[in-house]
């Protein structure tokens, strides 16, 4: 699948295009350019991986190519949570010789525009856009995407080293468009009712919102799934099924992660059980706050806390709308709160 226009660059012609096989390998030296050898997803150092994730459907590689064949920008769609109908876009780069081109917004457009529409399986589309520059997050508003979380120190600094864009750990927007509406009951915890319907009233997809309440039943063990990012010092643990026994799980996989020097620990609760809000409760009580909503995540809706054992910089976030300062203002609160 491509795109059938070219456009000019300072330095000749590009075309965007889904990534051919023999692609890769100057898919991998784009990264190394940008990014010196410190992109945090080392899968991009691969060309085989890079090329059998394609096949798999793992990642949809979309690249500017010049006539010569050289890969001068990227972007991808990718899976990163536990419904396989939800991808990330993300992973975008452009080689320093080809900013300012257009490059950047005709990848997006070809990805947001003209391929996802045609790929059935892909319900929902979001981003993560970093927060120590505006620009990503105006083009994702440029693309009908909606601000629902903040994920704090994200990112370490050592992947923005190359090109010296930040001093410390980069906070992320999270942000998402629906393609194929699923309406669904959702229960919002209590303690963060305001907020969420507040987010949810900007969604282009309908939810019907409820209060959550009831203790979790004795009959239901916790259910977990943990990845760790060990450059980044993230680890992330999708919780599908909460039971009585949700503390114990989590104190027990922290203590992995922390093995593995994870500083930024994220949880993600299933809105979908009736007592997620005793969930959030327990999270709290051990140092868990709020991040923000997280459409589909499950299939149904997800809700993203986060605990950091490093310290935020929030002076250097830099958020683009009011609807994002005001998520970043209720965490903030809300981890004054927790203490």
């Amino acid at each position: 699948m491509s795109i059938g226009h070219d456009a000019s660059a300072e330095k000749g012609q590009f075309a965007v295009e889904l990534l051919r096989p023999d692609d890769a390998p100057s898919l991998v030296e784009l990264f190394r350019a940008v990014y010196g050898n410190h992109y945090p997803i080392q899968l991009f150092y691969d060309p085989e991986a890079i090329v059998q994730a394609n096949r798999d459907g793992r990642y949809y590689s979309i690249v500017a190519r010049t006539p010569s064949g050289q890969i001068v920008g990227a972007s991808h769609l990718y899976r990163s949570s536990p419904f396989p109908g939800l991808y990330e876009a993300g992973v975008g780069l452009v080689s320093k010789d080809y900013r300012n081109t257009g490059i950047n917004k005709k990848l997006l457009s070809f990805l947001y525009e003209s391929f996802v529409p045609g790929i059935p399986h892909i319900q929902e589309v979001f981003g993560e856009a970093v927060c120590n520059h505006p620009y990503m997050q105006k083009s994702a508003q440029s693309f009908k995407h909606t601000e629902t979380a903040i994920e704090l120190a994200l990112m370490p600094a050592a992947a923005y080293s190359k090109e010296k864009s930040a001093s410390g750990r980069v906070a992320v927007l999270v942000m998402f468009r629906c393609y194929h509406s699923a309406p669904h009951r959702i229960f919002i915890p209590r303690v963060y009712e305001d907020e969420l319907r507040w987010i949810y009233a900007r969604l282009d997809d309908d939810r019907e919102l409820c209060l959550s309440e009831g203790k979790h039943p004795e009959d239901i063990e916790t259910q977990t799934d943990m990845e760790i990012f060990d450059f980044a010092g993230v680890v992330r643990i999708a919780v599908t099924r909460s039971g009585a026994d949700l503390q114990t799980c989590v104190e027990t996989l922290e203590s992995k992660a922390r093995e593995k020097k994870a500083v930024v620990f994220q949880v993600w609760v299933n809105l979908t059980e009736p007592w997620v809000g005793e969930s959030v409760d327990t999270l709290r009580r051990m140092g868990y706050f709020f991040g923000g909503a997280l459409p589909r995540w499950f299939d149904g809706d997800g809700l993203l806390m986060q605990k950091l054992e490093c310290l935020p910089d929030f002076e250097s976030i830099v958020l683009d709308t009011d609807a994002a300062r005001r998520i970043l203002s209720f965490i903030q609160t809300d981890r004054d709160r927790v203490g």
